[in-house]
């Protein structure tokens, strides 16, 4: 550990309410009284320790005022609302070379909410379903004639929350508007406002989706736990799968983007979300916890909610998943294993310069590109920088996922 000497300017930054502080009152008395995964405890054990003394860190001092600053490191668990901002950002720079000159789509694909159940038991298996129901679906629209004809690409994005951390499972796409013609010789462009019918969507997906859910079932990859073991039954299933498809799947398209720079915005609210984010709590007292949230149903008005820290946190771990799944995929023109290439022809079909590869920024020219903050100035006079001097060990080492 580092000491600092008596006399000397300390600089301390004390945030508002945050997450970390209701899991640090509330958690223990939630781990005793729930069983949790060990994913959960993982990513509530990472977001209390965040950038605490038990991650350790580093010690900075002024090198015009002599002021000292301890900063530490942070847990870089994806669950957590302090560790999302880089990330995103840094993903976002990465991205920039697959944007094309087209138009772009945004299609969300959402599960009903009579899987919720289901999907809490078996996360890992209803989110990948989720995925491959839904690229199916689309490159199955893309290669038909009677819309684009071709190869399309989809970036897509898994939520599985609401406004009031509840349960809502859904798919947030970004496809193509036109598609790389099966000998790769032609760019189809596509209609200007219109991708595909959305209703055709819905029912192409429900198909899709609950026929894997059946063989899923069948190969005995389904757990059944309290609320759901009645469904174990063969025949109680069945009955399940008929009234999913008796019920509308909501598929929604939104009008496509004004370029390139319309389309990194918008990933850049989508890429790396938690369910819930810092600046949206108000307080926590009395064994409750106050956030705002966005009523969609009431002309947008932002309300406050009132949980118990019990409900709260309940919520909020709906929404941790399993460790090492992928919440973003890409699929068609944007496929990890063929996209440079693919890329490198749409490109040339499309007369686009090559884009250089994006180099990742360090945190300091992150921080001040977003918030105009220099992290090397010195806080306290604002003319000296911030030199390291020593690193503060950690108290344990850091659990992430």
């Amino acid at each position: 550990m580092c000491a600092v000497p008596r006399g000397t300017a300390v600089a301390v930054v004390r945030p508002r309410l945050e997450l970390a502080q209701i899991v640090r009152q509330y958690g223990d008395d939630y781990r005793r009284t729930h069983r949790l995964t060990p994913v959960q405890h993982r990513a509530l054990r990472a977001i209390v320790a965040c950038r605490t003394a038990a991650l350790g860190g580093r010690r900075e001092t002024c090198d015009h005022c002599g002021a000292v600053r301890i900063t530490y490191n942070s847990c870089r668990n994806r669950h957590c609302p302090k560790c999302q901002t880089v990330a995103k950002e840094r993903w976002l720079a990465a991205r920039q070379a697959d944007v094309l000159p087209i138009p772009y789509f945004h299609v969300v694909f959402t599960l009903p909410h009579a899987l919720n159940a289901l999907a809490q038991g078996n996360p890992r298996v209803l989110y990948t379903l989720l995925f491959r129901a839904v690229a199916d679906t689309l490159l199955t629209f893309g290669r038909d004639p009677r819309h684009l004809g071709g190869t399309i690409g989809l970036t897509a994005m898994l939520h599985t929350w609401g406004q009031t951390l509840s349960q809502h499972v859904h798919l947030h796409c970004l496809v193509t508007g036109g598609s790389l013609a099966a000998d790769r010789s032609r760019w189809l462009a596509g209609r200007s406002s219109f991708l595909f019918p959305v209703r055709a969507l819905s029912t192409v997906f429900r198909a899709k989706y609950l026929a894997a859910l059946e063989r899923v079932f069948d190969a005995n990859h389904l757990t059944f736990a309290e609320g759901t073991a009645a469904l174990a039954d063969r025949h109680a299933f069945s009955a399940y799968l008929g009234q999913l498809r008796a019920t509308n799947w909501i598929v929604y398209v939104k009008r496509p983007f004004a370029g390139p720079e319309a389309v990194l915005r918008y990933l850049g609210r989508y890429i790396h979300r938690v369910a819930l984010t810092n600046d949206r709590l108000v307080d926590h007292q009395d064994g409750h916890v106050r956030f705002r949230w966005k009523d969609y149903a009431d002309q947008n008005r932002v309300k406050i909610m009132t949980l118990t820290a019990d409900e709260f946190l309940r919520r909020f771990l709906l929404h941790v998943v399993p460790r090492g799944f992928m919440r973003t995929r890409h699929f068609g023109l944007l496929a990890n294993r063929t996209r440079r290439a693919t890329l490198t022809q749409c490109r040339t079909l499309l007369g686009q310069f090559p884009a250089e590869d994006a180099q990742p920024d360090s945190l300091g020219v992150l921080t001040y590109r977003l918030t105009g903050i220099d992290l090397a100035r010195c806080p306290v006079c604002g003319e000296g920088r911030m030199q390291i001097v020593a690193l503060v060990m950690a108290v344990r080492p850091p659990d992430t996922s």
